[in-house]
């Protein structure tokens, strides 16, 4: 798709703002972006004179179309809580685009979102990295697989000791990983040892990905004890590590930062449910940032709805955290975290043409997202007081 978006207070995020500057869109991917772009004819254009003009927002860590909201036990299929070891499982195979948070997402800017498997699980699966409209996953497909999942502390030890079986204690889960990792280590020798045809096995395949770097690890943790357990796997068997929640991550900043983990901070909205969020707070990103630490915010949603996921931005800034980090935690750092920079993250040419035109400042809380557009196309708009998506189901010509 073609468009070319013009006259407004444009914030590439990866750049300076350009005041009146355009966007060119052709062919889905941005071609141009600054003050003195050349529309060339035939173009579309929208005036965007008075609003500000940015990259869409990534979600790095929700759970869209995996966990439909409004849909109870037909539409929840973010856990299989059958194996504590699901890494042969694929978030892609259980996205529905019709979930209402793909709509929601959309009015709040966000156009890419990282879907990952529960917590439910030790190792929960395969995460995905999608558009935020469209009919089929596979229409919305960014990349996949992203990462892997994994999970230690209450959850997988709640769910399996209520089971009566490993694991039901912290030690417990850490040994179901260091087990994995150490089959899949003995799998990758039997594998590259063999001459001939070779009995392939899913789950070891995509835990070698991980072990060679080419996919990397997200650890869901909050108590720093549990951040502890993660970078000692991580020094033990060399994976990327990607720290996922981090609540207590202030407490550990220093040592995030000497290894250069980084970390997807949140969700920031939410009560202290249980005791690994007693001290969630909103200063947590502001401490992990200044100490080094590159973060992305994430809403978890539909623990906290992803529409929300600028708002926690703002407030994280009210307590301390830089104001353009804070709109780096929301584009360019989450796309570098999760590899999809060289599509996602920021307004820059050769990047898909997601771009959001807001009425003001998005880190305003008054400010609303007027129109969004996925690789050029317009898929939503705010008209008339009414919030509108277009049906992905009829393009059109």
């Amino acid at each position: 798709m073609d468009v070319a978006i013009t006259g407004g207070y444009v914030v590439p995020v990866s750049g300076e703002p350009v005041e009146g500057g355009t966007v060119l869109i052709r062919d889905g991917r941005i071609a141009a972006v600054g003050a003195s772009v050349e529309v060339p004819d035939g173009v579309p254009t929208v005036d965007a004179t008075g609003s500000w003009v940015l990259p869409g927002f990534v979600e790095a860590h929700g759970h869209l179309g995996v966990h439909e909201e409004g849909e109870g036990w037909a539409g929840q299929d973010t856990n299989e809580m059958t194996d504590p070891n699901g890494a042969r499982l694929r978030a892609l195979d259980a996205i529905n685009p019709a979930d209402l948070g793909f709509a929601d997402a959309l009015s709040g800017g966000v156009t890419t979102a990282v879907i990952k498997p529960g917590s439910g699980n030790v190792i929960g699966g395969q995460t995905v990295a999608v558009k935020c409209w469209g009919r089929t996953a596979d229409e919305m497909l960014v990349r996949q697989p992203v990462s892997v999942k994994s999970a230690l502390g209450e959850n997988p030890k709640r769910v399996y000791g209520d089971q009566k079986k490993l694991p039901s204690t912290r030690q417990g889960v850490a040994a179901v990983i260091r087990d994995a990792f150490t089959a899949a280590q003995d799998y990758v020798a039997r594998r590259d040892a063999a001459d001939g045809p070779f009995q392939r096995d899913n789950t070891l395949e995509t835990l070698a990905k991980v072990l060679s770097g080419e996919l990397p690890w997200c650890q869901h943790c909050h108590r720093a004890d549990d951040i502890a357990t993660a970078l000692r796997l991580a020094d033990e068997f060399g994976y990327k590590l990607i720290v996922n929640h981090g609540t207590e991550g202030h407490l550990v900043a220093d040592l995030l930062a000497e290894r250069g983990i980084p970390v997807v901070i949140g969700p920031l909205f939410t009560t202290r449910s249980k005791v690994e969020l007693r001290q969630r707070s909103l200063r947590t990103p502001g401490v992990l940032a200044r100490a080094g630490v590159e973060i992305a915010i994430t809403t978890d949603h539909p623990v906290v709805p992803i529409n929300f996921l600028v708002h926690q931005a703002t407030l994280a800034v009210k307590e301390g955290l830089d104001r353009e980090t804070a709109l780096e935690s929301i584009t360019v750092n989450p796309a570098r975290m999760m590899g999809l920079n060289d599509r996602v993250g920021s307004l820059r040419p050769g990047l898909d043409g997601d771009v959001v035109i807001w009425s003001g400042d998005p880190l305003d809380v008054m400010s609303r997202a007027q129109r969004v557009f996925i690789q050029g196309r317009e898929v939503y708009a705010y008209t008339d007081g009414e919030p509108v998506v277009a049906n992905p189901y009829y393009t059109g010509s």
